[in-house]
This record gives structure tokens, C-alpha cells and sequence, in this order.
């Protein structure tokens, strides 16, 4: 379960996406629309291409967060998971109903369920 306080942190902030490309090396994205529902976080997608490539061929993923004002105080976390990317079903209908996404042509959600939180230390 993903704390409350780190809940806070991932939906206020944009976070990096890094997944596992076919030639073993890894592809980092930033994601801004993203949600947190028990252990998972849920990822609107309108434009992600590579990266959902990658999790059709390798569903581990690892997402980093850190707060605003991280130049005078870090405070961040890495979050490792197995991800799956949807067209339709009940997260894509959930993204699709969020006031952030109205007027987006989503694609997709991606949905990660996390297994493992590592704090991030400056």
C-alpha cells in the first residue's frame, strides 16, 4: 500500500517512467497525469509510445518522484513494479472520466502495481 504522504507527492508532482527497451537498455519518460488507488498507480496516456512497447515485452518498471522543492529539502522515492498498458476496461473508462484528462484523446492507461519503495536520499 502506498502511503498517504507518498499518494500526495506522485498525484501534485510529474514523475519519470523508466522501462526496458528490446535491446536490454533502459527508456525514461516524464508522466504528469497520474493517480495512486492501494498499491497501484495509474498512468493517462495521450501520447506515450516506446514505453508501452517495452512493458508488452517486459512488464518491470521503476517511477521516481520527488517534491518541488528539492533543491532546498530532497525528499523523493523510486516505486518498482510490473506494469500493463489498457485500451478499455474499467481503468480506462476511470482515467478517462478525470477532470484532467477532458479534452485529451487518451490512448491508454498504464497501470502499475508496485511491489517495492525506496526512499531517495540527497
Amino acid at each position: 500500500m502506498i502511503s498517504p504522504c507518498i499518494k500526495k507527492l506522485i498525484e501534485a508532482n510529474a514523475m519519470g517512467l523508466a522501462t526496458i527497451g528490446k535491446n536490454g537498455k533502459p527508456h525514461n519518460i516524464a508522466v504528469a497525469c497520474v493517480k495512486v488507488e492501494g498499491d497501484l498507480v495509474i498512468i493517462s496516456n495521450t501520447h506515450i509510445k516506446e514505453s508501452v512497447k517495452n512493458i508488452q515485452q517486459n512488464k518491470n518498471v521503476s517511477l521516481v518522484v520527488w517534491n518541488k522543492e528539492w533543491e532546498k529539502a530532497c525528499v523523493g522515492f523510486e516505486l518498482i513494479g510490473q506494469a500493463k498498458n489498457y485500451t478499455s476496461g474499467k481503468w480506462f473508462d476511470y482515467v478517462c472520466r478525470l477532470r484532467e484528462n477532458k479534452g485529451y484523446k487518451l490512448k491508454s492507461v498504464i497501470i502499475v502495481k508496485i511491489t517495492k519503495i525506496k526512499k531517495l536520499l540527497s
